[in-house]
């Protein structure tokens, strides 16, 4: 189980000094706002999540200035009045750009996050390569970008697709301190990741032919300790480049993931527990180490 950060904890400990003294109403939206500092845009609904944009207006901007990865383009919300947000930088795949999947940008920075979708040195380099290069981007998010200013360098997230899903994992086991991961579609030469602590959300495909399920995502789900928070799910008939194309089941899974580990939300956990139902038309399984603690 991933414990709270300290920061969390701390604010946490403010909260309950707020209430001691009687200035907070127990229950209300200000005591909840006030034991979690990082909560971000209304109470969500099974409507809410699904919708192509979230409650937050978005801006972006053309990296210019990249050190460690290859460019990109960085999605951020406009306004600054509920605080600081976390971060995320997705990687794309092997000979891909970051265009292909570049919806998730404005998508998910429009439930609250900043979001680097990069470039990476080459279009041929490997998932340790992509990993390396995610870290880069995350660094320079918080000290460079246009959105510096708006981010909380203590929450900080990284997903890829296909060799940037490898690079995802890979990323998540050099920096522990990282807050959430989602590799989709993964796909790496080392199938084991026992050493990984960040709470891992892993989507794959059943249809995928070029890192098939059994091959990739399975194990790199069950090599990953029990005692780290994770969940897999593979989505029924999906081929490897299900990411491609806007879709509601990724959308709303990697939203409540983020939301409930980055921001430590827990009025995400009710879509991700006990979360999607097997179907045989969506979801072709789901697995979780539920209960989830954020």
């Amino acid at each position: 189980m991933q414990p709270l950060s300290i920061k969390a904890t701390v604010s946490r400990a403010a909260a309950a000094t707020v209430l001691a003294l009687g200035l907070v109403t127990a229950g209300s939206p200000q005591a909840a706002a006030a034991d979690n500092p990082f909560q971000r845009g209304p109470d969500p609904t099974n409507t809410s999540i699904e919708a192509t944009s979230g409650p937050f207006a978005v801006t972006q901007a053309t990296i210019t200035n990249p050190r460690g990865f290859g460019g990109g383009i960085v999605y951020f919300p406009t306004s600054t009045a509920e605080g600081t947000f976390g971060a995320v930088a997705i990687a794309p795949g092997f000979t891909e750009r970051w265009s292909v999947m570049s919806w998730l940008g404005p998508r998910l920075a429009s439930f609250g996050f900043v979001v680097v979708g990069i470039e990476t040195n080459s279009t041929l380099d490997q998932p340790n390569s992509r990993g390396t290069q995610l870290l880069a981007a995350l660094d320079w998010a918080v000290s460079s970008s246009p959105a510096a200013s708006r981010i909380d360098r203590d929450r900080l997230a990284v997903a890829g697709h296909s060799m940037g899903g490898g690079g995802t994992l890979a990323a998540a086991n050099t920096r522990p301190t990282l807050q959430a991961a989602i590799p989709l579609a993964p796909w790496h030469t080392t199938k084991s990741w026992p050493g990984v602590q960040v709470p891992t959300l892993i989507i794959g495909g059943e249809s995928d032919t070029v890192a098939p399920v059994a091959q990739h995502a399975e194990p790199f789900y069950t090599s990953i300790p029990g005692s780290t928070e994770k969940a897999y799910l593979e989505l029924n008939n999906a081929g490897h480049n299900f990411t491609r194309s806007p879709n509601v089941p990724q959308a709303r899974i990697m939203i409540s993931w983020l939301k409930a580990f980055v921001d430590n939300d827990t009025r995400y956990l009710q879509f991700l527990c006990p979360g999607p139902a097997r179907d045989n038309v969506v979801t072709e399984e789901y697995r979780n180490t539920c209960p989830l603690t954020v």
